[in-house]
């Protein structure tokens, strides 16, 4: 698989990533170690975590198949601080609950560093300074390689990315910043992609599928067996996708496939891989066979008039003040 580098840092990454979103919830050990072995296998070397993915069991079942499975050299690590499973607060980016949080996860990950480390998301009862210090603790102690965001909007990331530009050479540049991308959902394209393209940001796609839609399964609405949408837990992360504009841009994306001859997750996938600013889109395969279906796009460009029509198809609404009022 080829490597791209992330963002503007000497860090490379796969072109392609592995999420955990469900392993120690949904995943066990025996489907993790077969997705991760095939990852690996493959060329892949991005492997995205996160210490609230099954109540921290994904980062477990993954430091459980280091070494053992797959060398820890071999994989770039990322994982994510910052969401906590509190109703009257959802999000804490305090030094003190990060730094412990790392200590944590890497507990978990049976590691002494991670590769890339990310906060989960704003949290608005924190001065951002303090998040940002937490980063450079990280880094500094050795625990942490590169530091990135997530969830992060357009200001949210250009303030951040700035206070860590201001001391060139004495504050560690964010590398990363993770947000759900795809043709599905293309609110990034309005200020956040923006923003990471000019501050030298990687974009690391989060559901760069549609959740599970883009693969066409959900083609009447409902949901088959053993699909995201069947799931309890995870059919209200896919219902937003499943209504009628939706199902417009899928209907392009099968047609683009046919046309292709591969399937709309080929079409969907490279789609999002090949945009400006990204780095690597995360899969999070549940079955070795999805996982191999994504991987073997890696040979497949989309053709320009194909992307053209996707484009269209797709378009979000960017009205004021994106639109050049000037001629008007």
């Amino acid at each position: 698989m080829d490597l791209r580098h992330l963002g503007r840092t000497g860090l490379r990454v796969s072109r392609l990533g592995l999420g955990t979103l469900t392993w120690g919830r949904d995943t066990g050990e025996q489907d993790a170690a077969e997705l991760l072995k095939t990852f690996w296998e493959a060329g892949g070397t991005l492997v995205d975590t996160a210490d609230v993915y099954g109540d921290g069991g994904a980062e477990y079942l993954l430091g459980r198949l280091l070494d053992g499975l797959v060398p820890r050299r071999d994989l770039v690590i990322a994982t994510k601080a910052g969401s906590v499973p509190d109703p009257d607060r959802r999000f804490d980016a305090s030094r003190g609950h990060l730094l412990s949080a790392l200590d944590a996860s890497l507990e978990r990950l049976n590691t002494d560093y991670v590769d890339l480390w990310q906060v989960h998301a704003f949290d608005p009862e924190t001065p951002m300074e303090e998040t940002l210090q937490a980063l450079e603790i990280a880094v500094g102690s050795g625990r942490v390689r590169y530091a990135g965001v997530s969830n992060f909007c357009g200001w949210q990331l250009a303030k951040a990315a700035t206070w860590q530009l201001a001391a060139p050479g004495a504050r560690t540049r964010l590398a990363s910043t993770q947000m759900e991308y795809s043709l599905l959902q293309r609110g990034v394209e309005r200020e956040v992609l923006p923003a990471a393209l000019d501050l030298g940001i990687g974009l690391l796609p989060s559901s760069p599928l549609g959740r599970g839609v883009l693969t066409g399964k959900y083609r009447r609405g409902e949901a088959p067996a053993g699909s995201r949408g069947a799931s309890e837990q995870l059919a209200p992360f896919v219902e937003p996708y499943l209504d009628e504009a939706a199902g417009r841009i899928v209907d392009a994306v099968t047609i683009a496939a046919d046309g292709l001859a591969v399937t709309p997750l080929h079409v969907a996938l490279a789609w999002v891989r090949d945009r400006p600013g990204v780095a690597a889109p995360l899969v999070g395969a549940r079955t070795v066979h999805q996982l191999g279906e994504a991987l073997s796009v890696e040979d497949l460009s989309l053709p320009e008039e194909i992307c053209r029509a996707l484009d269209d198809v797709s378009a979000p609404v960017h009205r004021y003040p994106d639109q050049d009022w000037s001629s008007l």
